[in-house]
């Protein structure tokens, strides 16, 4: 009896094989379950992890709900943990331990780089504000100054220690593989960073900002898991077999008119819309100018009599709202797609196991990095006023003159001032 030779490849009904492309990544196609029982509505067990997607999320937004309500500085340190188990999913993707284990340090080298980069985002981000924080000290605020006038020269040469003992730590028959781990540790900085540095920009423009996206990119999520776990049929794309266009069509209708009426329903709270500009955690007021303040606009005559309402009221924001809205539920999730051929090309089902039934961090920030960013260019770009305003002046001044060189200011405005008020008398 002839035997197979070990290859354990089954046979095609034919009596051929089934043939796989040497080191390609794809899965074999008779790994692939046929007729799309990959989907949720075929899978069997699909109850009970529904459950646990569902108590799992339950606590994330009950906490994210928590931390919205403390203010800024905390949604700042949330979005900091974020990140740092981001770092640490992805730095361990390939990382390998027989290596590690030659390379004493080597890891600590990965975390000096990640910090170096914080220091210098949040730094450049937060100094105006840490400024208005403490000018009320003026040893802490001297302090502050000094640190904000060098601390793109601290930055730098922290970046250089870290360069030196990278190229320092280097050993005979492993340089491929700390090259590597060098390489992949600066696109984990640009692609962490990146998106962080954008959401807490976004966070202190105004939490408005941060929330509705965030909160649409989560709205997005859950309405394309459960359109798909009870109505998907189609599939969408091949790097995600389980998502279906049911699943995609049913969220981006969820999500557009979910923008709209959060968008309504946050402009009329201060605590959101207010800019916050200092590091305090008191409670914010402000002119929230015309884009909060309602518009009135009467029902066309058209309308049937039995319309309740003949006068409709909008605020300018939700305007903007849907457009948040169309590239969160149409764009944004592409950012997923990303992440699951990235994960296919790794052979990983997750980035890790921090959540349950979710995953990793990194599989749950995978769209909200898209969004994070589309969101604060949106706002400087289509929100934020063009011109040159006062608030604009002052936050030039507060943030690169020293007290004495504000005091010489202000005094040589007042002179000017009262020359021209002479002048005119």
């Amino acid at each position: 009896m002839q035997k197979d030779g070990g290859s354990g490849v089954p046979s095609t009904p034919g009596g051929g094989r089934v043939r796989r492309r040497r080191g390609s990544n794809e899965v074999p196609s008779e790994v692939v379950k046929a007729n799309g029982s990959d989907l949720l509505v075929n899978d069997r067990n699909k109850y009970k992890s529904m459950l646990i997607r569902i108590r799992s999320s339950l606590w994330m937004i009950g906490g994210f709900a928590y931390l919205i309500y403390m203010g800024h500085l905390y949604i700042w340190a949330m979005v900091v943990v974020i990140q740092i188990f981001m770092a640490k999913e992805l730095f361990n993707l390939l990382r390998r331990a027989h290596e590690d284990k030659q390379l004493p340090g080597f890891r600590l080298l990965n975390w000096h780089f990640f910090f170096t980069a914080m220091l210098f985002v949040y730094g450049r981000i937060l100094n105006q504000r840490l400024a208005n924080t403490v000018i009320q000290d003026k040893f802490l605020y001297k302090l502050v100054s000094e640190f904000i006038k060098y601390h793109m020269v601290t930055c730098y040469f922290l970046y250089i220690a870290g360069f030196m003992w990278f190229i320092l730590t280097l050993k005979k028959k492993m340089y491929k593989y700390q090259f590597g781990q060098y390489a992949w540790t600066h696109m984990i900085l640009i692609v962490v960073f990146t998106q962080s540095s954008f959401t807490v920009a976004n966070i202190f423009e105004g939490m408005f900002w941060f929330l509705l996206p965030a909160s649409l990119i989560v709205i997005s999520d859950i309405a394309a898991y459960f359109f798909g776990f009870f109505f998907g049929r189609t599939p969408l794309i091949k790097l995600s077999p389980k998502k279906t266009w049911e699943g995609f069509i049913g969220a981006s209708v969820t999500t557009i008119i979910s923008a709209f009426v959060l968008a309504n329903v946050f402009a009329r709270y201060q605590w959101l819309t207010c800019p916050r500009k200092d590091l305090s955690t008191g409670w914010l007021h402000c002119d929230p100018g015309p884009l909060f303040k309602p518009e009135y606009f009467s029902v066309p005559e058209w309308i049937p009599q039995w319309f309740p309402w003949r006068e409709i009221q909008v605020i300018p924001v939700q305007w903007h709202a849907l457009c948040l809205g169309l590239f969160a539920s149409i764009i944004a999730p592409f950012g997923g797609f990303f992440a699951s051929g990235f994960k296919r090309a790794f052979k990983i089902k997750d980035f890790g196991d921090s959540i349950p039934g979710h995953g990793g961090i990194t599989d749950r920030m995978d769209c909200q990095m898209v969004m994070a960013v589309f969101a604060y260019i949106y706002h400087q770009s289509f929100v934020l006023p063009q011109s040159i305003s006062i608030e604009t002046i002052l936050d030039q001044i507060l943030m690169n003159l020293t007290f004495e060189e504000q005091r010489a200011l202000y005094m040589k405005v007042e002179q000017i001032i009262r020359e021209r008020q002479f002048g005119e008398s």
